[in-house]
């Protein structure tokens, strides 16, 4: 009975397959990637039909691929999962067949027929299932009650009813419109999204993921506390084209961390910087991960604005990381690696640096507005292009083809998670929940701007706990996007913020899933990883706060008003780094650690009264510094 309970409850684990049916999965997965290629750059495909043929492909090899629960079998396939992954090509066959005549009929005006409500009720609980399976049961308990919600709310009082919706109409509604499975997140998972993990993966199966590491080794490993600033460096570049802090840590973290305990950083310490690192990736342009797929798509906003408008935000939380780590290391005496690990810059970029190309291509496109999914397939084609100048990085037939396979495999789980949100979101817009939650955010908050924006951060985390960074995102734009649009802010503004906090969440304790997965490596506990983690990206936590109220930070505005935000809001970095370290060129008394965090604080929110107030207080608390006391001691 525990195991039965287990298996229901916990997520599955994904199985390493082998033999034929391996072979045959990874076909299938290079086959899969091949068509959204072509589907997305050669021919034009009802979005409807792509993405429903795109599901249930995915759902196919999800099946087989992870098993049922933690106690499942690891070598083969069970029979149910067989059971489920034929399930979902049938279920794919009937809706492509079907497409025309569900395209021309008009929702809830002519009545569903009997198999498709048959299939639609199939592939509904299929989708719920994958989602336990691969993102656990947080994602899927959201879906689950937002099911239930739908149909049996009504029943509920005034505040939270509404009218009662048939099992047909709930059907109508999120199996055969692009309002429900079918909306936003799986188109992005088809598109956007899939096309540029394709592009982070070409480029690390050619050598850009050892030349990033190399290079960030040239750059830093000789300087004070050399490792950890390698991680913050080659994990930020990663990150970027991943998309996922959990597989940049991974990825990254799987080198960077044990080269940072062997060089006297403790076990908890290796693993937070890391983590923040890491996490920071998916905030980082050009890329910044699916997530911001997902807003561009969900808002309307071009992608090539989102991308501007995090470039500053993104370069203070790496210099927040980066000063951090440089104090820590300093206090504790911790130097850089030999002269005989680190390797000459003039010898890596002879190697690598023809992987620069591609991310210079790549920006430069979205800058000239090129659509992301043009970008995208641009810059993985540059990546085959570079790549074959030199014999070692040279891309053959089967390293193509094992790349293909394994950007499907990669986007399986996230894929998942997208269809899963999908539905929340269905669930919301058929219900007006957004309304009815925005009304309880002000009533809580007591119609006060700085509550409504601190509830609205700690909803956002909370809601992305335990889940993909899209998921996180968009279950936090929809429940808790209408309290801040109704506010006097931009679009841009309420999505970023929502953004950054979705983001965090990956690290934020109790739950902090990049932080489980650097543990691992690590060996020191969760919880004290992700509050080293929270640490050493404080700024993260505050900036989206600033640009709020100020959004120079998002270079919007005059030059005047972009350079006096970004100007002022690094030197207050710096200082809050100063007063959570208790560290500049000696330790710091509480008094000044305060003065500096202070300071620093008043810096980021720049008026004309916080900086004057904020140099007035740099002035005291560098007076109170033991070094400066000891210097005019002598003097006098």
């Amino acid at each position: 009975m525990r195991q039965l309970l287990s298996s229901l409850v916990e997520t599955g684990t994904r199985r390493k397959l082998t033999g034929k049916l391996g072979t045959t999965v990874k076909t299938c997965a290079a086959l899969i990637a091949i068509a959204v290629i072509y589907t997305t750059t050669v021919v034009y495909i009802d979005l409807f039909v792509m993405t429903v043929v795109f599901l249930s492909a995915i759902l196919a090899l999800l099946f087989l691929m992870y098993t049922a629960g933690p106690n499942g079998r690891l070598d083969r396939p069970s029979v149910m999962d067989w059971l489920f992954s034929v399930a979902s090509v049938v279920v794919g066959i009937y809706f492509f067949v079907e497409s025309g005549r569900i395209a021309e009929r008009i929702t809830l005006l002519f009545p569903l027929e009997t198999p498709d409500l048959v299939a639609a009720s199939v592939l509904l609980a299929l989708t719920i299932e994958a989602t336990r399976r691969t993102v656990g049961v947080g994602l899927t308990s959201v879906v689950s009650v937002f099911v239930l919600y739908n149909l049996f709310g009504h029943s509920l009082p005034a505040g939270l009813g509404f009218r009662e919706v048939s099992y047909n109409h709930f059907l109508d509604i999120m199996m055969f419109t692009t309002d429900g499975l079918f909306g936003v997140p799986l188109r992005v998972a088809a598109t956007y999204a899939f096309l540029f993990v394709l592009f982070g993966t070409f480029l690390s199966r050619a050598g850009g993921a050892d030349f990033f590491y190399n290079f960030a080794s040239s750059l830093a490993g000789r300087k004070v506390g050399g490792p950890a600033k390698i991680s913050v460096i080659s994990s930020g570049l990663y990150g970027t084209m991943s998309g996922s802090p959990t597989s940049d840590v991974v990825t990254t973290g799987s080198i960077t961390i044990p080269i940072m305990q062997r060089l006297g950083y403790s076990k908890p310490l290796s693993g937070s910087v890391e983590v923040a690192a890491s996490t920071g990736g998916s905030l980082l342009p050009p890329v910044m991960g699916s997530a911001a797929f997902i807003m561009a798509e969900y808002t309307g906003i071009d992608y090539r604005d989102i991308a501007i408008a995090g470039i500053v935000p993104a370069l203070l939380y790496y210099l927040c990381v980066y000063t951090q780590i440089h104090l820590r290391s300093r206090k504790m005496g911790l130097g850089g690696l030999n002269a005989d690990e680190i390797p000459k810059m003039r010898t890596t970029l002879s190697n690598g640096g023809l992987f620069i190309i591609p991310l210079v291509a790549l920006s430069v496109a979205l800058i000239l507005g090129y659509s992301p999914t043009y970008v995208a397939a641009i810059a993985t084609l540059v990546v085959l292009i570079v790549s074959a100048v030199k014999p070692s990085t040279r891309m053959s037939v089967r390293d193509v083809w094992d790349a293909l396979g394994e950007t499907t495999l990669r986007m399986v789980a996230v894929v998942a998670a997208c269809a899963a949100a999908g539905l929340v979101i269905g669930g919301i817009s058929m219900t007006g929940l957004g309304g009815k939650f925005a009304d309880l955010v002000f009533l809580l908050s007591g119609n006060s701007t700085i509550l409504v924006l601190v509830i609205s951060a700690v909803l956002a985390i909370i809601l992305g706990m335990g889940m993909p960074t899209p998921s996180a995102f968009i279950l936090a734009a929809v429940l808790v996007g209408p309290t801040l649009n109704s506010l006097d802010f931009s679009l841009m503004q309420t999505n970023m913020f929502i953004l950054y906090f979705a983001v965090l969440s990956a690290m934020t304790p109790p739950v902090a899933v990049a932080a489980f997965a650097a543990a691992a490596i690590a060996d020191a506990k969760p919880l004290s990883i992700a509050v080293g983690a929270v640490r050493l990206a404080i700024t993260a936590f505050i900036v989206p706060f600033a640009f709020m109220y100020g959004d120079g930070l998002l270079l919007n505005g005059s030059w005047i008003d972009i350079s006096t935000a970004c100007i002022t809001a690094g030197i207050g970095v710096i200082l809050l780094s100063i007063g959570i370290e208790g560290f500049w060129k000696d330790s710091l008394t509480t008094q000044a650690r305060i003065g500096f965090g202070v300071s620093g604080l008043l810096f980021i929110f720049p008026s004309t009264a916080a900086i004057v107030a904020g140099v007035i207080l740099f002035i005291v608390s560098m007076l109170m510094t033991p070094h400066l006391r000891f210097r005019m001691k002598l003097s006098s």
